[in-house]
């Protein structure tokens, strides 16, 4: 199969959940986008000029694009579903990009929590919401002045008509691991949440009204981290996942979608709408060949070989020397038959799958499978 094509088996599962579903008419001007490397479309990249090679980005780009990834993320997914282009990251100042429709301040390694000296990224969930405070604020200003930035920048009223979406939070959890007992990253959920209310407060306070919350994957199901804590079977669930960081992902979403609940009693004018990504995820990987992939947890593009493919001392595309030896992260000859791609991130095939899910409308609260359908344009 050629790196860049996908089984019959997975196009007609795409296919299947499109014709079975009404999915919605966004209908939105612009999409504001705060998160983590689920969603960084060039951010940490351009912010800290992090170096990514290839295979990164092999599928759709054909180079490394700024994204984990071997090409498309779900949101780039969501945004084609929106007939609206991709979205460009705050923080890419060369090429001048547009952010007519809207801008990304996602970053790879991002938190909710502020970040620390130990932090992959500088740019937590309140630096976020900071920069985009202050990108609203300089649209509005040099649009004031002239409008040759009509073309380039929102409109003011796009900002209160926009969507803003959010998928952050896994960071916090993956990181506590490291230093923290399980109960401790349990009773530092309630903070954690805080933090998150007080960056959607302030971006209701500035005209948001639309909310689209993603909620965190199944931490224990990544490569990773069944690297560093899957070592003793005992603390392996059935589908040879960390139960203790699938327990914490459980808890922070059952905790999110009450925020979200509230949030939605709180803002009687704001539209607030959890999705379930935890449930389409672990779905995705207790079914996995169903959906027409052969690897639920191992990565693509590793060192190491089975059953994970993942070394940390070794990033996907980087070369090392190991034990006098030197090694390389490559990539897999078919990244479609993966769930996995680097042992953090999803493949494009699997975040493709994940995106047609969401796009069912059964995964969110509330539902918006009742609403104007359209149709999620599938590229092969």
């Amino acid at each position: 199969m050629a790196p860049n094509s996908f089984s019959v088996l997975q196009i007609l599962t795409f296919l299947i959940c499109l014709t079975h579903a009404n999915s919605i008419d966004f209908n939105y001007p612009a999409v504001f986008n705060f998160g983590d490397s689920n969603s960084d479309t060039g951010g940490l990249v351009a912010g800290l000029a992090e170096r990514l090679d290839p295979p990164n980005g092999q599928i759709y780009f054909q180079k490394p694009s700024g994204r984990f990834c071997d090409g498309r993320l779900i949101i780039d997914f969501l945004l084609d579903a929106m007939d609206m282009p991709f979205l460009n990251a705050y923080l890419e100042a060369i090429g001048a990009p547009s952010f007519k429709k809207g801008c990304n301040f996602a970053a790879a390694g991002s938190t909710i929590l502020p970040a620390t000296a130990s932090s992959v990224s500088p740019f937590s969930f309140g630096i976020q919401v900071a920069q985009f405070l202050r990108f609203k604020a300089r649209v509005l200003e040099l649009k004031a002045k002239s409008k040759k930035f009509d073309k380039y920048l929102p409109s003011e009223d796009y900002f209160a008509k926009g969507l803003y979406m959010f998928d952050i939070g896994q960071n916090d959890l993956a990181g506590a691991f490291y230093s923290k007992t399980l109960d401790q990253v349990l009773a530092s959920i309630p903070t954690i949440l805080t933090e998150f209310e007080n960056g959607i407060k302030k971006l209701y306070d500035q005209g948001g009204r639309n909310f689209w919350i993603h909620n965190t994957g199944p931490l224990g199901c990544l490569a990773q981290n069944i690297a560093k804590f899957g070592t003793d079977p005992s603390k392996l669930d059935e589908l040879g996942c960390v139960s203790s960081h699938n327990q914490a992902s459980r808890l922070l979403n059952l905790q999110l979608h009450a925020l979200c609940k509230k949030l939605q009693g709180q803002y009687s004018d704001a539209n607030v709408t959890h999705v379930d990504i935890f449930t389409i995820k672990s779905n995705l990987i207790a079914n996995y060949s169903r959906y027409g992939f052969e690897q639920p947890l191992m990565a693509c593009c590793g060192y190491g070989g089975p059953p994970l493919n993942y070394d940390s001392r070794v990033a996907c595309g980087l070369t090392k020397v190991l034990n006098g030896s030197s090694v390389t992260a490559n990539g897999c000859n078919d990244s479609t038959e993966y769930i996995n791609w680097d042992g953090i991130h999803y493949t494009e095939a699997a975040n493709q799958y994940v995106s047609s899910q969401i796009l069912t409308g059964k995964y969110s609260d509330p539902p918006f499978a009742d609403k104007m359908p359209f149709l999620l344009k599938l590229k092969f």
